[in-house]
């Protein structure tokens, strides 16, 4: 029993570190050095203003500056009170928890999705992996390429960071039955699938980390 423990904390952790290395973090040489008092888990709006170097601020800007006002809006209320939030890290790691996500459901990974999603979608998740096994498919499918990444919406909802990405993506998609014979679908021929997935973070928490907390197509 010992043994199982130490097992499953030794995954748990690995997933977390590879969900933080994917979405919600700058990369090494752009992070903060000193520890502030919302990485300590502070309301950063009871927090003074960080010294932010002139040249991400000016990123910043034009990143933010790039979209309609109600997205802009979003944004700018977002980064007031996450100030380690950069634009283009997080649709980066956008990109990969898409990734991740999908070929997680694909594969029927349960331990994986429920590190990546929030209850809600976990749920979903679960349920249709569930319906496949229950009919005996297994799915063969490839992300071929992801064309498009773009933020849809965002907002800051309390303290709850709410950002919609919209993802145009290629995907081969195929479906075996439990003999594994074909009954749908094609590895030769992709398909344009478009989404827009919603991704969330409680500012207050010191967990870089976002959630996918709605899935909808585009």
């Amino acid at each position: 029993m010992l043994i199982e423990i130490i097992i499953l904390a030794m995954i748990a952790a690995f997933l977390g570190l590879r969900l933080y290395s994917v979405l919600g973090r700058r990369a090494e040489h752009e992070e903060e050095v000193a520890t502030t008092r919302f990485e300590r888990g502070e309301d950063p709006r009871n927090q003074p203003a960080q010294t932010i170097p002139a040249a991400e601020n000016a990123r910043t800007e034009r990143q933010i500056a790039a979209f309609p006002p109600a997205i802009e809006q979003g944004l700018r209320e977002i980064a007031a009170v996450d100030r380690r939030f950069d634009l283009l890290t997080f649709l980066e790691g956008a990109k990969g928890a898409y990734e991740m996500v999908l070929e997680a459901f694909w594969r029927g990974d349960r331990e994986e999705l429920q590190q990546l999603c929030d209850d809600d979608v976990y749920e979903s998740f679960v349920a249709a992996i569930e319906q496949r096994e229950a009919d005996g498919h297994t799915l063969d499918n490839r992300l071929v390429r992801i064309e498009d990444t773009t933020v849809h919406s965002a907002v800051l909802d309390g303290n709850t960071a709410r950002i919609a990405v919209r993802f145009v993506a290629d995907i081969a998609a195929l479906t075996r039955d439990k003999d594994g014979t074909m009954i749908a679908g094609s590895l030769d021929d992709a398909v344009e699938i478009r989404d827009v997935w919603t991704f969330s973070r409680d500012v207050r928490n010191s967990d870089p980390a976002w959630l996918v907390d709605e899935t909808d197509s585009a």
